[in-house]
């Protein structure tokens, strides 16, 4: 398991923007599993929507892309680059995400060439499937 300290050595994202508070499983640059605790605090309930509170699918998304940054991250090569989302597609939302839920990012490398790649990503609660998709990255200098 990998701590939240360990994570934010690896990613560039800070709050409110950081959607992976652990790693459960990580096979350095093939597969990782992240978790997210979805409390009702973040700051975008205040407004999706108010009364029944709904993380964006965009938000569970993105939660998926950083699991994927920090399994790419993970080795030691990659360590000064930051991958960058080029496209994203097959993009399938199965079930909201509310809070009190522990949405479960699970992310596999498809293919690598060069600086550029492609993961596969599937998004759970409790099991059950949230979302699925393709994203392909482009792994850039920090400072680009």
């Amino acid at each position: 398991m990998i701590s939240i300290e360990e994570i934010l050595d690896h990613l560039p994202h800070r709050y409110p923007m950081l959607l992976v508070d652990r790693i459960l499983e990580v096979d350095p640059g093939k597969r990782l599993v992240g978790l997210k605790n979805v409390t009702f605090n973040e700051e975008f309930f205040q407004g999706h929507y108010p009364g029944m509170p709904v993380m964006p699918g965009v938000l569970i998304l993105e939660a998926m892309a950083q699991a994927g940054a920090c399994m790419l991250l993970s080795l030691d090569e990659n360590k000064s680059r930051v991958p960058l989302i080029g496209a994203i597609d097959d993009v399938k939302f199965k079930r909201k995400v509310v809070p009190g839920d522990q949405l479960v990012s699970t992310v596999e490398l498809m293919w690598m060439r060069g600086s550029i790649g492609r993961f596969k990503g599937v998004a759970t609660v409790d099991g059950e499937l949230v979302a699925t998709m393709e994203l392909t990255f482009k792994l850039a200098a920090r400072d680009a």
